[in-house]
């Protein structure tokens, strides 16, 4: 099992894609992380929580591991999203990934990175995707 951890920011919107049901809006049930050893695999269990190795650590939930793709963040002059083969570079298509991955648009998306990623055009990791347990 392998577990990740998010800022509190990321709480609401990790919890209101753990309801049963149809995807509500602004729920988020996707990460983007840099490579490393050990990513979840499909099917596999992970575990989400908020302040990891803290004294506030808290389990958000658990899910399902449905997919693992390669991607790709460009921030330079002609924003991008590359997920595997397919890229996103208009501006709907960058709001509606940034809305899936918690934030409020692309915007939002881009000022976060900026401040919490060294300043670099472009990141290339991966994008872990889960779903609800049965």
């Amino acid at each position: 099992m392998v577990a990740y951890s998010f800022k509190k920011r990321f709480a609401p919107p990790i919890l209101l894609g753990l309801e049963p049901g149809p995807l509500q809006p602004g729920a988020k049930r996707q990460t983007i992380r840099a490579d490393r050893k050990r990513h979840a695999r499909p099917g596999e269990e992970i575990q989400l929580y908020t302040g990891m190795r803290t004294n506030s650590c808290r389990l958000l939930g658990r899910a399902i591991c449905t997919d693992v793709s390669a991607i790709c963040l460009s921030f330079g002059a002609s924003p991008s999203v590359q997920i595997g083969q397919g890229t996103f570079c208009n501006a709907v298509e960058l709001d509606a990934f940034a809305r899936q991955d918690g934030f409020v648009d692309w915007a939002d998306l881009a000022r976060f990175w900026a401040s919490e990623h060294e300043q670099t055009p472009l990141f290339d990791g991966v994008l872990i995707r889960w779903e609800i347990r049965p």
